[in-house]
């Protein structure tokens, strides 16, 4: 979020006190039981995906719909606004970033720290029919006093035998401990269906940023 008010001062700005309290925060969970967190275990595992714009085989093109991809990715603003905005230094990199979370539902706003746990810019081979793919991303994680313990990964993949085009989000998440009663029974009555709001409407807003910074030929 790197938009200025009417006064010049970018937006962020005014949620430094938070931005810099949840930078000295710890993540809510252990990352040494990753390998734990099962469906077995109450954990819940998502995987959502959608293609974009196809390109050539080989390579991501420049100003092409890979590009493109990462640039909304970058910017985080594929999440649903009326549900989640993300506020963060925009100069900051991307592998240092703390974001400031502004949930919204029922009339109510809440307030939550991620920080970015990886970066990954890679090729790798999905599987021996699909043959290597490009792949770029990040993941987050969430930090003390987030309703939520776990980690989300965000990534854009290119086939190059292909050219075939696709954002993933993939999660490992469960609730944590909610000292609000209402709060508590709020979130275990809806946020369920939240997450899968998320995904939903994140899909759909990166096919869209993504179709609009092509005809305008503004990526990368």
């Amino acid at each position: 979020m790197s938009a200025a008010n009417p006064t010049g001062v970018p937006a962020w700005h005014q949620y430094r006190t938070q931005l810099e309290a949840y930078g000295k925060a710890k993540v809510n969970y252990d990352l040494e039981r990753v390998h734990e967190y099962t469906s077995e275990t109450g954990w819940q595992l998502d995987d959502y995906g959608t293609d974009l714009p196809a390109e050539p085989p080989g390579p991501p093109v420049a100003g092409g719909s890979f590009e493109a991809a990462k640039q909304v990715l970058l910017n985080y603003s594929f999440p649903p606004p009326d549900l989640i905005t993300g506020i963060f230094v925009p100069e900051q990199p991307l592998a240092e970033r703390v974001m400031l979370l502004r949930g919204q539902f029922l009339g109510f706003t809440f307030w939550f720290g991620v920080r970015i746990g990886g970066v990954i810019d890679e090729q790798r081979t999905a599987s021996p029919d699909d043959g290597p793919e490009q792949v770029w991303g990040y993941n987050y994680r969430t930090l003390e006093g987030h309703f939520e313990k776990g980690e989300i990964t965000f990534t854009v993949h290119k086939q190059l035998r292909t050219g075939r085009v696709r954002f993933q989000v993939k999660a490992y998440s469960q609730p944590d401990r909610i000292q609000n009663f209402f709060y508590r029974i709020g979130f275990k009555l809806f946020g369920r269906m939240l997450q899968r709001k998320f995904a939903r409407e994140s899909m759909r807003r990166m096919r869209e940023q993504v179709v609009v910074q092509l005809r305008q030929g503004s990526a990368g």
